[in-house]
């Protein structure tokens, strides 16, 4: 190492040089767990590692390659494509030759497309390459089927607080760390907690605050660490637990934890007008008419954010994500819609009965066209005895419930069925 050749990040010189090393995950590597009865066998099959950034499956691909003495051939799939592929299977099949086994270990693999990785296919089946694919998307919506099915998927966990605070104690003692360098036990828990699980964060900001205070104290940590904004991916599996999160603790009446979870979307850099879209549908499925109000408060939120935009306008969607949490719930409109749209999609096409087509010429008159239709205003007893369905027809859709004011509108619905009865089903 020269002046013009600066040491490797910290993270990349404290890499684990043996499984006993490696820092969590004990529910594949302990005794008798999966990971460690595969190593003990020698018969490694394809993987694939998924888990969060930072948990370590870059390392743990390597070392499993050391353990089975085979060739580790890396690519990310950031910048590596079908090329790079067939020269990986070259040199697979030289050393095959030579009695050597090979494992190709590809990072991010959710980023090769369908072809990308169907180039993989044949010889992973053959067993002329063992695949271990990392990635941070779930397997089942980026990995294609068929790949997916010949390789074993292993979930890596985040790591827990106390994983990291003794990945940062070693980091202070071993000679490969920080040698001479000290810390404040305050200053290496909040790093630990900071960090959320990512390994490589919690030792990148280590190495930061090392060089602005000796010993590193919680303030050079902070300040290292830079602003702290939760894990996201806009695109991916945690984007879409957060938004599902959010509407059942809505649904479930739980404000603290609505308020939460909308908090971690907006700091995490979620689309606001996605979020505000969310919250008025949860208007509409969750509350309905058990608060008619909470529709038009959400519609407001709504609105309110996109003129204001962030942060002044994140206000209106807690305001509105409380009042929903707290309102009365009913979700009878949501049923009764579905129940009518299975009605139309899965029955038989129901005429309009005559009385109630709209008649705007003579020959439809002449037809029967409206004959016969009472009209509400002038007539409210016959409106009551007329059908609104085919003779015969009757559809049980709607059924309030008592919840905040739709127990109102269950009075008045049985009053309406009560009416209603005898023209509606015929009886």
């Amino acid at each position: 190492m020269t002046l013009f050749d600066p040491p490797a990040p910290l993270a990349e010189r404290l890499r684990p040089r043996s499984v006993a090393e490696v820092v969590g995950q004990t529910h594949l590597l302990g005794p008798g767990k999966p990971l460690t009865r595969v190593l003990d066998s020698g018969r490694l099959g394809s993987l694939i590692l998924w888990g969060p950034p930072g948990v370590g499956k870059t390392t743990l691909a390597r070392l499993v390659a050391g353990e089975v003495g085979a060739h580790f051939i890396p690519l990310s799939a950031v910048t590596a494509g079908v090329k790079d592929v067939r020269e990986a299977v070259s040199e697979a099949e030289r050393l095959r030759g030579r009695g050597q086994r090979t494992i190709l270990f590809l990072d991010e693999i959710h980023r090769f497309n369908k072809a990308q990785q169907d180039a993989l296919l044949p010889h992973v089946e053959s067993g002329l390459l063992t695949l271990i694919g990392a990635t941070t998307e779930n397997p089942s919506f980026e990995v294609n089927p068929a790949l997916r099915s010949r390789a074993r998927t292993l979930v890596l966990e985040a790591l827990t607080q106390d994983d990291l605070r003794g990945l940062l104690g070693r980091a202070l003692s071993d000679p490969r760390g920080l040698p001479g360098v000290t810390a404040e036990e305050g200053a290496l828990d909040l790093i630990a907690r900071l960090a959320d699980g990512d390994a490589r964060r919690a030792l990148s900001t280590l190495e930061v605050a090392s060089t602005l205070a000796d010993p590193v104290n919680e303030e050079a940590a902070r300040e290292a660490f830079g602003r702290h904004l939760p894990a996201m991916d806009k695109n991916g599996e945690d984007f879409y637990n957060l938004i599902s999160a959010l509407h059942k603790s809505v649904r479930g009446n739980h404000v603290d934890a609505a308020l939460y979870w909308l908090a971690r979307m907006i700091e995490g850099g979620a689309d606001t007008m996605y979020v505000a879209r969310r919250v008025v549908r949860m208007a509409a499925e969750d509350i309905g008419l058990a608060d008619p109000q909470a529709l038009r408060l959400a519609v407001a939120a709504r609105d309110t954010a996109e003129f204001l935009g962030s942060p002044e306008g994140d206000l209106a969607l807690a305001q509105a994500v409380v009042y929903l949490a707290l309102a009365p719930k009913s979700n009878s409109v949501y049923v009764a819609w579905k129940k009518a749209l299975d009605a139309v999609r899965e029955g038989e096409t129901l005429p309009v009965p005559l009385h109630l087509r709209n008649a705007p010429t003579a020959l439809m008159r002449q037809q029967g066209y409206g004959t016969g239709y009472a009209y509400y205003f002038d007539d409210p007893e016959g409106s009551f005895r007329q059908n609104y369905l085919p003779e015969g027809v009757r559809l049980d859709l709607y059924e309030p419930t008592g919840e905040g004011w739709e127990a109102r509108v269950a009075e008045r619905w049985r009053k309406l069925r009560e009416a209603h009865g005898a023209g509606e089903d015929g009886a």
